[in-house]
């Protein structure tokens, strides 16, 4: 029996304690302070005055008006206060705001010029606070209805799941009006953005006006959503329906905004793979998808940033979060971020561009392409080098494909018992040749009889060919090789090949082997003009033809 009385009297102090902590005014902190100022304006505990002592340097009927301004302002704009992270501690101390002190900031990213403040051994809202009421008031309720209230008839103030039917009226009313701005605006953004865009660039290409179409709907969505946000606290639709809303309409504002900067990113992109496409290096081409995922990445990772701080996360701690992070992530992914880094510095210094030959300790080959982690090399027989970034841009790398003149150097041998004045006239015909080719250095080459081989005499050629690829190359030598073997063949030479001459001329009745060179040099000289003519007609022809294909 005891046991059970002492029961009853510890819960009926309990209870009593609690009632009368619930009825009185506590401005020890600024939990109890905002609390006090909220519990007091509820329409089970109403009672203006006991909320009116939160409001600093007014009394009476004027602090009362603040109070319930300042109640109506956070239920109009959806804030409902979070009272489990609102400091308790009577002498807590923002460090982190732009003014330092005995000070807390309700919402600091929604509505920071709401605050609570220590003024001796009490925390208030502060007087910037109080200041500021009135025209927050008007911000939030820009359109008085009280005249609507007045006109609607009694049924209109009837509830059905704690919404009146005036304001199912309202929020059809807003809808209907949706409609209709968008269907209107749409069409006008979209003609605005499409002569901007014209004025800008000159290009009315349809992917480009297909992206802009796209930029445009959103904008006007945007438009729209800010237009019902300053309309929705009018309503009065109640502190739980604006929380709702008002996440929504944010939260569709912050995907509207990564739509759109997506699209951007999209729209840049044409128009610089349009300017790649008209320079003739190659490697910006590659840097297209590059830099389309880097700024893609870079925009969903601030509109993931911006909609974790819509539900309450501090943007400081989620950076500080990615920032370590990323750190664990760069540990462990050392190799990764060494290739990325190697990527970017491939693209700063461009060592070389696709398409190009290059050379180095372990490979050679065609530069296909620049990924973002990887190069791809392709080689001479077609098989396929794939190289990382990093170890890419450390090499040694002979760029063949920034080669001014392509060295190409030979040795042509003729029979030994080829006449002096024939070898003259063939050396003569070669220098015509060079000159003649339209690939060739006309003032630096080389023509010369170098020496005395074992089955030879050998004529030296050094020359360089003006061209920019190996398969320019190659078509350039194979032409210059045909009209020396056709320079021969007018001549009357033959290129000589390892041999043995037996010398039989003392034996009875045998005779040497005589060849019937031609000695008429006029004509000789004669066909080699008409050779070189030849050869020029030729190469500009198989120009033509490469310049064609590279066009198609």
């Amino acid at each position: 029996m005891k046991y059970i009385v002492t029961l009853i009297s510890v819960f009926l102090t309990q209870f009593l304690s609690f009632s009368q902590t619930q009825s009185k005014v506590d401005l020890s902190s600024p939990n109890a302070t905002i609390y006090t100022h909220l519990y007091f304006l509820q329409d089970k505990s109403y009672q203006p005055k006991k909320a009116a002592k939160t409001i600093y340097g007014l009394k009476n009927d004027e602090a009362i008006n603040k109070a319930i301004k300042l109640k109506k302002i956070l239920d109009g704009k959806g804030l409902k206060v979070n009272f489990s992270k609102v400091p308790t501690d009577k002498n807590f101390t923002d460090t982190t705001a732009y003014k330092i002190g005995k000070r807390y900031v309700l919402f600091p990213i929604r509505l920071p010029q709401v605050s609570v403040e220590k003024y001796g051994d009490k925390w208030l809202y502060s007087r910037e606070t109080v200041l500021i009421i009135d025209d927050l008031y008007k911000e939030t309720f820009p359109w008085q209805i009280a005249w609507l209230q007045k006109v609607i008839p009694k049924y209109g103030n009837n509830t059905i799941f704690g919404v009146k039917l005036w304001q199912y009226l309202g929020l059809i009313g807003l809808i209907i009006f949706g409609f209709i701005f968008f269907f209107i605006f749409n069409k006008i953004v979209y003609f605005i953005l499409k002569k901007i865009q014209h004025l800008l660039t000159k290009n009315s290409s349809e992917k480009v006006l297909k992206t802009i179409k796209k930029i445009s709907r959103p904008l006007v969505l945007l438009f729209l959503i800010s237009i019902i946000k300053r309309i929705t606290p009018t309503l009065q639709l109640g502190l739980t329906s604006n929380e709702f809303l008002f996440i929504g309409f944010n939260a569709a504002q912050i995907l509207l905004w990564i739509f759109i900067f997506l699209k951007l990113v999209k729209l840049l992109m044409i128009f610089y793979a349009e300017h790649t496409r008209r320079t003739h290096i190659k490697l910006d081409d590659q840097l297209v998808p590059i830099l389309t995922h880097f700024l893609t990445g870079i925009v969903i990772f601030l509109g993931v940033l911006k909609m974790l701080t819509l539900f309450g996360v501090s943007p400081a701690s989620v950076l500080a979060g990615a920032s370590i992070g990323g750190l664990a992530i760069a540990l462990a992914s050392q190799d990764t971020v060494k290739n990325l880094i190697g990527t970017f510095m491939i693209f700063l210094d461009k060592p070389f561009h696709i398409g190009d030959w290059i050379e180095t300790s372990e490979l050679q080959g065609t530069v296909e392409q620049v990924g973002f982690r990887s190069s791809r090399i392709r080689a001479a027989d077609t098989s396929i080098y794939q190289i990382t970034n990093s170890k890419l841009s450390e090499i040694v790398i002979n760029n063949k494909g920034l080669r001014l003149f392509r060295r190409y150097q030979t040795e042509l041998g003729i029979r030994y018992d080829t006449p002096p004045k024939l070898i003259e006239t063939f050396i003569e015909g070669l220098k015509e040749l060079i000159k003649a080719h339209p690939n060739t250095k006309k003032d630096n080459f080389d023509v010369a009889f170098s020496g005395f081989g074992d089955s030879a005499l050998n004529i030296m050629l050094n020359i360089y060919f003006n061209v920019n690829d190996w398969s320019t190359e190659q078509q350039a030598k194979h032409n210059l090789h045909l009209s020396i073997v056709k320079l021969a063949s007018i001549i009357g030479i033959d290129f000589a090949f390892p041999s043995t001459t037996v010398m039989i001329e003392q034996f009875p009745e045998k005779k040497s082997i005589e060849i019937n060179y031609q000695k008429e040099i006029e004509n000789i000289k004669k066909e080699i003009n008409l050779l070189t003519k030849e050869l020029k007609n030729s190469n500009t022809n198989t120009t033509s033809k490469i310049t064609q294909n590279d066009e198609d």
